[in-house]
This record gives C-alpha cells, sequence and structure tokens, in this order.
C-alpha cells in the first residue's frame, strides 16, 4: 500500500450557479461542480461566516462527485453580507434542507471542518435519512468551554501568547478583562472602518493559530481580506448569543445519527478546537472512523489532514446513494 501523501484534484469550474432565498433579508449563493450525473456532496463551510472559495470544489473526485458549495447566512457571496439577522444554527440547518429539495436531491453526502462540524452534525441529527455519510474535521461543538478557550488568556491565549497580546493591543486596557464583549461591540458597530479594523484584529489572531507551523511569509490576500467582516461578526455573534448548552448538547443526539458511515478527522496539535472535543465524539460514537492527524493542527490545508480527508471522500464512493 502507497503512502504517499494525497493532494488536491484538480481545479475545476461550476456547471451551474444561483441565489436560494430563504427568510428574508437572505439570499444564499450555491454552486455545482464536478458530475452534474454524479452523487451529491455538500461542502459545508468553517467559521461561521468564512464563505467557500474555489479550492474546497477540489476535495472531490470530480468524475464521481456532484459538488455542492453553499455560503451561509451571511458569508461569501451570500447577501446580505455579514448580517446577523435570523442568523442561528437552527436556520442555517433549514437552509442546507432548502437547498436539497431545491436541487432534487435524495440524498447526499455531508463534509464539513470546524464550524462545518458543528453545523454539519446538526443538520444530520435533524435529517439523518438525508445523509450518505459524514466527513468532520476539527471538531467544534459550539459549547462554553470551546468559546472560553478561544478568546481568554487562559486558553488558545496560553499557547499563542504573542497573537493574543496582539489581539488585546487593539482593545483599551479598561474592557480586556472581557475581550470577547469587547469585540463583540465593536464588531456590531455602526461604524463600518471601526468593525473592518476588529474584524481584521480578530481574524489575524485566529489564523495565526490555526497551523501546526503557520507561515509567517505570506502576504494577506485581498479576496480573503474583504470576508474579514463576515467572518469575526459572526463567530462574534455565535459565540455570544448562539452557545449550545449542555443539555442540547449535539453529543446527546448521536444516536440519531449512529448508523450512519462516518469519519473524524483530527489534527493532533490543534490549538482553535483542540483534540479532547473531538475525543469526546469519539467515545460517544466509537461506529464512526476516527483519524487522529500526528503532525496536524487546524488547517483543513494542512498536508496530513489534506491527505486524509481526500482519503474518506475516496472510500466514500463505494456508498450507495
Amino acid at each position: 500500500m502507497s503512502t504517499k501523501r494525497k493532494t488536491l484534484f484538480p481545479e475545476i469550474q461550476p456547471y451551474s450557479t444561483g441565489f436560494l432565498d430563504v427568510t428574508p433579508p437572505h439570499s444564499l449563493y450555491w454552486e455545482q461542480s464536478g458530475n452534474p450525473d454524479g452523487v451529491p456532496v455538500i461542502f459545508v463551510h468553517g467559521g461561521p461566516g468564512a464563505g467557500t472559495t474555489p479550492k474546497q470544489r477540489r476535495y472531490f473526485n470530480p468524475d464521481h462527485y456532484r459538488i455542492i458549495l453553499l455560503d451561509q447566512r451571511g458569508a461569501g457571496k451570500s447577501q446580505p453580507h455579514a448580517c446577523i439577522e435570523h442568523n442561528t444554527l437552527p436556520d442555517l440547518v433549514a437552509d442546507m434542507e432548502a437547498l436539497r429539495a431545491h436541487l432534487n436531491i435524495p440524498r447526499w453526502h455531508v463534509f464539513g471542518g470546524s464550524w462545518g462540524s458543528t453545523l454539519s452534525l446538526a443538520y444530520a441529527q435533524a435529517h439523518p435519512d438525508r445523509c450518505l455519510s459524514l466527513v468532520l474535521r476539527g471538531i467544534f461543538l459550539c459549547e462554553q468551554a470551546e468559546i472560553d478557550w478561544f478568546v481568554t488568556p487562559e486558553g488558545m491565549g496560553r499557547i499563542f501568547p504573542e497573537a493574543y497580546e496582539k489581539l488585546a493591543s487593539f482593545i483599551p486596557k479598561s474592557e480586556r478583562d472581557d475581550l470577547s464583549a469587547a469585540y463583540y461591540r465593536r464588531l456590531m458597530d455602526d461604524d463600518e472602518a471601526l468593525a473592518q479594523e476588529a474584524a481584521q484584529y480578530w481574524c489575524e489572531y485566529e489564523g495565526s493559530c490555526a497551523a501546526l507551523l503557520p507561515r509567517t511569509d505570506v502576504q494577506p490576500d485581498p479576496e480573503e481580506q474583504k470576508h474579514n467582516l463576515s467572518l469575526a461578526r459572526m463567530e462574534a455573534h455565535y459565540f455570544r448569543n448562539n452557545v449550545i448548552p449542555p443539555e442540547k448538547s449535539l453529543l446527546k443526539g448521536v444516536d440519531k445519527i449512529r448508523h450512519i458511515p462516518a469519519v473524524i478527522v483530527q489534527g493532533r496539535y490543534d490549538m482553535v478546537c483542540p483534540i479532547a472535543t473531538a475525543h469526546k465524539l469519539h467515545k460517544a460514537w466509537p461506529e464512526a472512523d476516527y483519524i487522529v492527524v500526528p503532525d496536524a493542527g487546524h488547517a483543513g490545508s494542512e498536508p496530513g489532514t489534506l491527505s486524509r480527508l481526500i482519503e474518506a471522500t475516496e472510500n466514500m464512493k463505494t456508498i450507495k446513494p
């Protein structure tokens, strides 16, 4: 058996795109690429608020899969941009189901990482009969302990103190006892310049902690920069207003999806979504394949994680729709 790591499939272009009107004022961008007669798979992006990118089409064999990308409410090309109105986890679950019906898809594979794993789990538990399989990466359950880890000096700030200090530097000292609240106020401010500047600091912090070996020589990508506001604003919105309480934990819904073929891929040194959460999901759901990548952090693009994700999508090709 070859030990060569798998890489992305070649670049492809969508064969159809559109917008799906859901709860006003939201209109959601979607696209399809790959094989129009292939087995459907939906890519569930992270953040929340990150939006999709062309590279995400390339996790899937385009000869086999009908590849569907959806920009969640307020993210990517969906309109209005960075809008938090009517933007909750149940709304996003309903949007996925509405898109499935709109595209006349009986069942599809569901592939999601980070926040995308949260939404994928929630969708599968609400609509288990619509899921052919689940491929999940960088597990996040949107629980309070995970959010506290993300934006406190006792959490991720202990591992990346320089990044945390830069994050804190944007906020006056009198407000630094609760950075999450301080950033929330600025990200929701009507002053667009202030909100955009806060978003830049927030996204730089998250990005600097996302990989095992972060690159420091990469210049900012203008295409990514313009999505900073939606990513930061949506994360702050969900972290403050949409935390999943213990009694509604997604771990409690595993029995609804236990029968669905599933793969959990987790970077050993993931600092954004630490492995303890993935381990809890594995213990609750031992039927799912659990793969720990020994030389990876959080990013889905890291070579070891990327290889195992593509291996998972290749293995799922044996599942009959």
